[in-house]
């Protein structure tokens, strides 16, 4: 189940983050409501997530679940570059998640 919520988590992450660029630097009301809601609720996950996994893996994975999809939605919202080597360089990203998640005890 905390691999579950550490999902989760990690998409609130991409949340904030793509929520970020809607807040035209803190000075739009709604989104910057909606971006520190998904702060909050990310945070709060990933501390729950973090009572079965150890801290490093956890943090890992979180960090790695919000740096794909956000690289992914920039993509598509925003026309961020998606090169071959950027996205090679996400895959591998999306690897060590992997290979944390099937390594881990």
């Amino acid at each position: 189940m905390a691999w579950v919520i550490l999902t989760i988590a990690g998409l609130f992450e991409v949340g904030w983050a793509i929520g970020l660029k809607y807040t035209d630097g803190f000075t739009k009301l709604w989104p910057t409501v909606g971006t520190v809601a998904a702060m909050l609720v990310s945070l709060t996950l990933l501390g729950i997530a973090m009572k079965d996994l150890p801290v490093g893996t956890a943090y890992a994975v979180w960090t790695g679940v919000g740096t794909v999809g956000t690289v992914l939605l920039g993509i598509f919202l925003f026309g961020d570059s998606a090169t071959v080597s950027r996205l090679i360089c996400v895959g591998l990203i999306l690897a060590g998640i992997i290979g944390l998640k099937v390594l881990s005890p």
